[in-house]
């Protein structure tokens, strides 16, 4: 069996593995099935391109997004990897070499959708065929309580009836414990061997802001960031050419991109962003998924999104090279209101409508939260921490609270009596002391705790009750009608081993804006930003010639490594973070020239 250190050094150029990626791919290449959750730019890939260039067959990968699987087909072959995609954008001459490449041994990776996968025709084909591992990405897609459901990925499951020695590896950024739980289920994965990275991204700093004059704040906010790219993400297609125009005018290098564009003008824009020609992309969500580009350095939602799950896979597109980034949401009522018009109007069950109505809510509660975000993100995902992050807004600028340690006891204790069979309204009726008829005939005005803070209004209940569920301290559970369930973090609380504060209701919570809060970033490297441009150019006219993404040929990281260490030889060239020995045999001659050209300008 191959070395997978060997591998992951020749082939992707890196020195060590990160967090649980070893683990994974051991896991996987003892034949078990495994469900994945880490966060946009942990690794996630790795965990099956690695065993699939270990094992002598084909690993089938399950993309939902044509641009997302030429993407990740481009990236490996400029590793020298034999990969290929199957999708409806390929000529039948294209369609039939990668099927002579599979029927013949000569690819590694096979990526296609779940529409393709599942027709008969193909399963009966990939019988034919060697597969030895199926990887399905973008696995919350399978569950009704994921953020982005989609029908034809539930048929997955059925590959087990066709496969049943073949193990699966499901793999996603997003998915709380209810998606998780589901996923399992849904894919039939056996064994039900689960590997949560942590979701935290300590590189991102995230602000919060009210929606009042949101467009000069985006301008106060990207003039501290001259020249760097950039996402803008609008509730509509009108929002994203209104935003778009708006830059255009202030001298920005902005478009707009949406699903009324046409393919080619949505590509061209696509390819323009990636390839640095433009910095801002002004766009719907239907942006973003198949974008796998490492340098984006901030990204804006110019409205409320519509679930956390959403939220925290569109900022993970900035700083997917670990550098420091920023993320900036704006949020109104006006937002919330047209967000839940769509849930109502939709056509979706209403199972279905249900929890995103409660996912929306749980959005809003975490824009106009006055704790740390990080951790109400953490907490919503079953990653339970009390440490403040250090880098979210409310972090950096502490808003006033007070001891509301009692409030919480009230709060926990009313969960435990009624055997956490409660939603938030009734928990605070029961507290409230209200005599309504549902509290009667539950028998709910009989517990001890019925009426203990009548003197405090519904409204500021309701804002302390939000506060414990970011702060961890109470579950809503989406699986059993959004009731309320202790976690593992209230019981500290109850002993009064914990105090818990909590911000004050303040009706009017638009008047003000908070100050951007203008984080500057040292890279740790001494880069040769003279050296670092010539390199880029050079970068940019090969991505051109090769019709490539420019990060595919070296990314920003890798560039400002060589703009550092200045190698001169090709083993040299080797210790430098991404470059392989395909990389190295590539482009190696052309960099050692490039640098030693540089270093001759340098000597007196």
């Amino acid at each position: 069996m191959k070395d997978i250190h060997e591998i992951l050094q020749s082939t992707f150029g890196y020195t060590s593995f990160r967090g649980q990626q070893e683990e994974i791919i051991q896991h996987t290449l003892e034949g078990n099935d495994s469900l994945v959750i880490m966060p946009t730019g942990g690794g996630k890939s790795l965990c099956y391109q690695i065993p699939a260039l270990v094992n002598s067959g084909l690993t089938v990968v399950v993309s939902p997004l044509i641009a997302l699987m030429n993407d990740q087909v481009n990236a490996l072959r400029q590793h020298g990897v034999q990969a290929a995609a199957l999708h409806s954008n390929l000529s039948s001459s294209e369609n039939q070499q990668v099927i002579t490449a599979v029927e013949t041994g000569n690819l590694n990776l096979l990526y296609v959708s779940p529409e393709k996968l599942m027709s008969l025709h193909f399963i009966d084909w990939l019988k034919t065929t060697s597969v030895c591992l199926f990887a399905i990405d973008e696995a919350h897609c399978v569950s009704v309580w994921g953020n982005d459901f989609r029908p034809d990925y539930v048929q997955l499951g059925k590959l087990k009836d066709h496969f049943t020695t073949v193990p699966t590896i499901a793999l996603t950024a997003t998915a709380d414990a209810n998606t998780q739980e589901d996923i399992i289920k849904q894919l039939r994965l056996n064994g039900e061997q689960k590997f949560v990275s942590s979701f935290e991204r300590k590189n991102i700093t995230t602000h919060c802001r009210p929606g009042q004059g949101r467009i000069q704040q985006i301008f106060d906010f990207i003039n501290t960031k001259e020249g760097q790219a950039g996402i803008i993400y609008c509730l509509s297609r009108k929002s994203t050419e209104s935003v778009a125009e708006k830059l255009q005018k202030k001298g920005l290098k902005a478009e707009a991109y949406h699903a009324g564009l046409a393919p080619h003008k949505r590509s061209q824009i696509q390819r323009h962003f990636q390839d640095d020609d433009i910095d801002i992309i002004c766009a719907t969500i239907a942006f973003g998924m198949g974008i796998d580009k490492p340098n984006i350095r901030y990204v804006i939602h110019y409205n409320l999104p519509k679930n956390i799950e959403g939220y925290y896979q569109e900022i993970g597109r900035a700083g997917r090279d670990g550098e420091e980034s920023e993320a900036l949401l704006f949020y109104s009522w006006g937002d919330k209101l047209n967000l839940q018009k769509f849930i109502d109007d939709a056509s979706s069950h209403e199972t279905f409508k249900q929890v995103q109505s409660v996912k929306l809510d749980r959005m809003w509660q975490f824009a106009s939260s006055v704790h740390c975000r990080t951790n109400t993100v953490l907490n919503y995902f079953g990653e339970y921490k009390k440490v403040a992050c250090g880098h979210c807004d409310n972090c950096l600028n502490p808003p006033k609270t007070i001891d509301g340690t009692t409030f919480a006891q009230m709060a926990l204790s009313a969960i435990v009596r009624t055997k956490e069979q409660v939603g938030v309204n009734t928990l605070i009726d029961i507290l409230r002391g209200s005599h309504k008829a549902e509290i009667r005939n539950h028998g709910y005005d009989r517990v001890k705790t019925f009426g203990v803070g009548r003197q405090t209004d519904f409204l500021t209940w309701s804002h302390y009750i939000t506060q414990l569920i970011n702060q961890g301290l109470i579950q809503l559970d989406l699986t059993d009608n959004s009731r309320l369930k202790l976690t593992p973090l209230s019981n500290a609380v109850l002993k009064s081993e914990q105090e818990v504060p909590l911000s004050q209701f303040v009706k009017q919570t638009f008047k003000t804006t908070p100050k951007p809060n203008k984080k500057i970033t040292l890279n740790a490297l001494d880069i040769d930003t003279v050296l670092f441009d010539k390199l880029r150019e050079w970068r940019i006219e090969l991505a051109k010639e090769n019709n490539v993404p420019a990060f595919v040929i070296l990314n920003d990281r890798t560039l400002k490594h060589l703009a550092s260490a200045k190698p001169t030889t090709a083993s040299q060239l080797l210790s430098i973070e991404g470059i392989g020995k395909a990389k190295q045999s590539r482009f190696g001659k052309a960099l050692l020239s490039i640098i030693e050209d540089h270093l001759e300008t340098l000597t007196p």
